[in-house]
């Protein structure tokens, strides 16, 4: 199985590196985000690890997938096998939600497994989608897809292509884990 990647130090650097890439202070970040400085300064030393709601901010204030946030620097696809146990993984400290990384940074789009434990939500906002086609592939389980005022039942095979960017909430109501794929791919911007 997948080691679930450091999430205080690991992602913490990469948040630093992305706002110094950028030449963004934590007040120009915060406000981008809605997240407060105090969150993101603990998330870049390694002091916390932020819930998958807060990750989809930062990553929409980036402009980034959440997939693409979490990357790693080294790119693991310079072999076609990779194995289980290399296979990247993060998890939500609040709801126990798990992203596996399928793709690596090389591939054209990104493939993410996705385990939503029972009982549990993940809210994104509208930012987290505006230059990417995505879609859902739900495996296993029950998934409730809030798609702006539109609220879909899902259930394993169902696939769900998400349109226009708008605030999504994905939750599990049923008492066992949903399983599903979430693809990825960069549009053109306008």
């Amino acid at each position: 199985m997948s080691t679930i990647v450091d999430n205080a130090d690991g992602l913490g650097k990469r948040v630093r590196d992305e706002r110094a890439r950028r030449a963004w202070s934590l007040s120009r970040l915060a406000e981008a985000s809605g997240v407060s400085r105090a969150m993101i300064s603990k998330v870049e030393r390694g002091q916390s690890s932020p819930t998958a709601a807060v990750l989809g901010r930062l990553a929409a204030a980036f402009d980034l997938s959440v997939s693409a946030l979490l990357e790693r620097a080294e790119d693991a696809g310079a072999h076609p096998v990779r194995r289980a146990d290399a296979v990247p993984a993060w998890s939500d400290p609040e709801t126990r939600y798990l992203r596996r990384q399928i793709s690596t940074p090389s591939f054209p789009a990104d493939v993410t497994d996705v385990v939503l434990p029972a009982g549990q939500r993940v809210p994104y906002p509208a930012a987290a989608y505006a230059f990417h086609a995505q879609l859902v592939w739900v495996l296993d389980g029950e998934l409730t897809l809030t798609d702006g005022a539109d609220v879909h039942v899902l259930t394993a095979g169902d696939v769900f292509e998400l349109g226009v960017p708008a605030a999504r909430e994905f939750a599990n109501p049923s008492d066992a884990d949903c399983r599903y794929v979430v693809v990825v791919s960069r549009r053109e911007t306008p």
